[in-house]
């Protein structure tokens, strides 16, 4: 993996703190389980993932590339490791890759394993638990974004439904949207679990907040489909996106997703957000 290529395909990365529903957000956009189901993204350096079905690998602090086990993958060194790289054949990594964060909060982790892979992102989709929404930590590390992928970003209310009242939900997202106010290209207040449930039921879909928040990200990978048709370098390189060179190339055409409506596999209610191994509800899809 380089750091791109004129015309390559936008890079999101998956971020927020530990058990704010990256995981789960991770099986609603591809439709499958990126990590064995004992592997957990509590101890893994960041995980790059892409179209296809190569062998994983990860990529040493030098550059340098060593073939490993999927099923092995907590015997990566995380210190030593930039980034782990798997390809997946799913619909949404047509059009982007995807980019796993270990949690930012994570007092036996350096925050040098996930800084030093900021600077391949072109948009975040950032995940915060409803109960405890947009810590402190969290907008000390949002701080430190580059303008140009701040405007790209999504942020995501996660965990919406366990707010039990109406008047705790309006209230905590007004609170947010007021302290994230021009942090993000849009907020959105999401239960992934039922986003999951929802099958091929539009109202619970729509409900669940998947809805209106799959519809954005469909214009967020058009938007950088173009942008990263224009260069090499990530946005996060970028200080206004005025910066950015105009085409030197025919720009790619942003090729649009959409939501497949196929029934998904039985929940079990028992499961947690951050071991979900269920096939989501409506992963995403070139058309």
């Amino acid at each position: 993996m380089t750091s791109g290529g004129l015309g390559r395909k936008p890079r999101i990365a998956l971020m927020g703190e530990f058990s704010a529903g990256k995981s789960t957000l991770s099986n609603l956009l591809m439709g499958v389980r990126p990590l064995p189901e004992k592997v957990t993204a509590t101890r893994l350096s960041p995980v790059w993932i892409t179209f296809g079905d190569a062998d994983p690998y990860r990529v040493d602090l030098h550059g340098n590339r060593e073939p490993i086990e999927i099923a092995k993958l907590e015997e990566v060194p995380v210190e030593e490791t930039r980034y782990v790289h798997l390809s997946i054949e799913a619909d949404i990594l047509e059009v982007c890759d995807l980019i796993d964060f270990p949690g930012i909060s994570d007092p036996n982790m350096s925050s040098d394993v996930w800084e030093r892979m900021l600077t391949e992102v072109d948009a975040v989709i950032w995940c915060t638990h409803a109960n405890q929404a947009w810590r402190q930590s969290e907008a000390a590390v949002w701080e430190t974004m580059p303008q140009a992928v701040k405007e790209n970003s999504t942020l995501l209310i996660t965990r919406y439904d366990k707010l039990t009242t109406e008047r705790d939900r309006v209230r905590v997202f007004k609170r947010v949207a007021r302290e994230t106010r021009g942090m993000f290209g849009g907020t959105f207040p999401i239960s992934l679990l039922m986003a999951i449930r929802a099958g091929e039921d539009q109202d619970l879909w729509d409900a669940s907040g998947a809805g209106p928040f799959t519809e954005h990200l469909i214009d967020t990978i058009e938007k950088l489909t173009e942008l990263t048709a224009r260069s090499e370098v990530p946005l996060y390189n970028y200080a206004d996106p005025a910066d950015i060179p105009e085409p030197v190339v025919t720009p790619v055409i942003p090729r649009r997703v959409q939501r497949r409506t196929e029934r998904p596999t039985a929940l079990d209610e028992g499961q947690d957000h951050e071991s979900e191994r269920v096939v989501p509800a409506r992963p995403m899809r070139r058309s």
